[in-house]
């Protein structure tokens, strides 16, 4: 773990508003973390390099997530990743209004990761484990999370966590639910990794990210570009779901919390967690996401756990840009517009439960 970190992911942790652990968790739609900064009004692209974890519970020794922050949550298991994704009001987690936001992971310009020290858990085996590879996309109203729990003979965790597309967008790098005013928990096929494609005769494409950069040959200094100009429409399939529990909002802290935090919270111990939302139900039917296409649209299930604390993420400061609509759908041909896709910009308010952010 981080210097900033407790020694292992621990539920009912001290409450701390101005705490600087990086240790994020993922285990259900109400109980996970999400890295953004320690200070309000900040840009992702410039505090990326020490974000903070903030969460929906007491634990980790991490901020709080106040309530009212989520106006949308979809949360699903596949066999080789967890991940979560939804939109909100996140200048309440002081990412500032308008910022369109970027990528953290554990990588990074210098290979410490964006946030350092910044590590990841999931009690996908049934206890807490720590996983090396992973991605998370935050802006001011939409964020996606993924954690790659296990990997297999063809894509491993290291792909299916691509970290190298973080102008992409959530919805083109992390495909899946993306409805707001909706929480969903699901199960899901594993989709295929971030920009690879499956072609007609059994091979794959992958498409590169374009990036321009500068090298120097003597006293000169030259350009180079990599990367396609033609930006795929979709991700190459919107696996479907299945085992769906739908949720009218996702319960808080019980705690009083300001959303700048500039000052630790009054009350020491743990908070009542209010676990789970009202008004639940059950459905075996597909989610909102949509399905792939019968010739494929997933990956092969799990082969082993990768689980290994590692930590932090990379260097990225444009995040995803705009879109209209919810998950996409199957792959569609190229898209000869703009590079950037991804964002929702969306912006609904749901009633919580207990947290005020004042």
């Amino acid at each position: 773990m981080g210097s900033t970190n407790p020694p292992a992911a621990t539920l009912g942790t001290a409450i701390n508003q101005t705490s600087y652990a990086r240790l994020l968790s993922l285990n259900s739609i109400d109980d996970f973390c999400l890295f953004g900064p320690p200070d309000p009004n900040s840009v992702i692209g410039n505090s990326e390099a020490y974000e903070v974890a903030w969460c929906t519970k007491a634990r980790n020794n991490a901020r709080v997530i106040p309530d009212d922050t989520f106006t949308a949550v979809h949360f699903v298991q596949t066999p080789l990743y967890w991940q979560i994704q939804g939109f909100g009001d996140f200048t309440k987690i002081n990412i500032a209004s308008g910022d369109e936001g970027g990528e953290l992971d554990p990588h990074g310009a210098t290979g410490d990761g964006n946030p350092v020290g910044g590590n990841v858990t999931t009690n996908a085996t049934g206890s807490d484990v720590s996983y090396q590879e992973w991605m998370n996309y935050m802006s001011y109203n939409q964020f996606c999370l993924r954690i790659c729990i296990a990997e297999n003979s063809t894509y491993s965790a290291a792909v299916m966590c691509q970290h190298t597309l973080d102008e992409m967008g959530c919805e083109w790098v992390m495909p899946g639910d993306y409805t707001d005013n909706s929480f969903t928990s699901c199960e899901a096929d594993a989709a295929y990794p971030p920009g690879i494609y499956p072609e007609s005769d059994g091979s794959t494409s992958t498409f590169a990210q374009r990036y321009t950069g500068t090298y120097t040959a003597g006293t000169s200094v030259g350009t180079f570009t990599v990367g396609q100009t033609v930006t795929p429409q979709t991700p190459a399939s919107t696996p479907a779901s299945s085992m769906c529990t739908t949720y009218s909002t996702i319960g808080g802290a019980g705690i009083v919390a300001s959303s700048n935090a500039t000052s630790s919270a009054a009350s020491s111990g743990s908070a009542s967690a209010s676990s789970t939302a009202a008004s639940a139900s059950t459905t075996a039917s597909s989610s909102a996401a949509s399905s792939a296409a019968a010739s494929g649209g997933s990956v092969a299930a799990a082969g082993s756990a990768a689980g290994s604390a590692a930590g932090s993420s990379k260097s990225s400061a444009s995040a995803a840009a705009t879109s209209s609509g919810a998950a996409f759908a199957q792959f569609s041909g190229p898209n000869y517009g703009p590079l950037m896709a991804g964002v929702l910009s969306l912006v609904a308010l749901i009633a919580g439960a207990g947290v005020i952010a004042l």
